[in-house]
């Protein structure tokens, strides 16, 4: 890895790069689903202040995140606990996000492609974007259904005779990755100036509310059935959920199911 202070001397726009990019692994939060361990989020907020995240967003967590002993655990990276944002839902969580991976430790009935730690993190570090890492309970890991809220999946390649990673150990091992991908694009954009622009994505909130649109409008031409509605979408929503869809592209799937509720509307007054 190149040296900084080497790259400032050679490349004069190194500093203020630098400064601007270390706001894209910023942007990437840290969520996690109900912990139970006070240690654990303390260990977490410690190793998130090691690879310079800063975000950490707790969902209805079942211990303290401020006691003592996460504190402890904490060492320097007890800003990170004092600032870390406590939520009631998963999709609160990801308020704002266009990119979200989930982790998991094991393959699920519904078809989940699992990626590598190292194959996936430069996915969440596109400039302006807001993404964020998901974490599941230490007792269950989550569920198909939260697992649905995310785009990507994450597993661990480990023994596997005994595959299972303590909390603090998997965020550690995600968020290693994820700033060592940092400091590759880092060091690739100051060699080579020329980048590529993202289009605006839609954030994960629009797509949620596309998502609840296009269950009602498949329950009415019966293409859902309520016994099975949920167990589709979830399936529907891997497939939607591949193609990075962009805000005037899901603008526009609303205008189609808009335009399918007029017709089974006309159509429904002319009977």
């Amino acid at each position: 890895m190149i040296n900084g202070r080497i790259l400032e001397c050679f490349f004069p726009s190194y500093r203020s790069h630098h400064l601007a990019t270390m706001t894209v692994i910023d942007s990437v939060r840290i969520v996690l689903v109900e912990p139970a361990g006070e240690r654990n989020i303390g260990s977490i907020a410690r190793v998130m202040r090691n690879m310079g995240l800063t975000k950490l967003v707790i969902v209805n967590p079942h211990c303290n995140p401020l006691s003592e002993e996460a504190k402890v655990m904490a060492v320097h990276g007890v800003e990170v606990l004092e600032k870390a944002k406590i939520v009631n839902s998963i999709p609160s969580a990801l308020q704002g996000c266009q990119r979200a991976i989930a982790t998991t430790a094991r393959e699920r009935g519904i078809p989940t492609p699992l990626e590598k730690p190292r194959d996936v993190m430069g996915w969440l570090l596109e400039e302006n974007i807001n993404s964020a890492l998901v974490f599941g309970p230490e007792d269950r890991g989550l569920s198909n259904q939260e697992l649905s809220y995310a785009q990507r999946f994450v597993c661990i390649p480990s023994n596997p005779e005994y595959p299972s990673l303590n909390l603090a150990q998997a965020v550690g091992v995600c968020a290693y990755e994820l700033y060592q991908e940092f400091l590759n694009q880092n060091q690739k954009t100051v060699i080579d100036t020329e980048t590529e622009k993202q289009d605006d994505l839609a954030d994960l909130k629009a797509l949620e509310g596309y998502y609840q649109h296009l269950e009602s409008v498949l329950l009415q031409v019966n293409y859902l059935y309520p016994h099975t509605a949920k167990a589709t979408m979830e399936k529907i929503k891997r497939i939607v959920n591949r193609s990075d869809l962009k805000t005037q592209e899901l603008a526009m799937l609303r205008g189609m199911l808009r335009q399918v509720e007029w017709g089974i509307k006309s159509h429904t007054l002319e009977d």
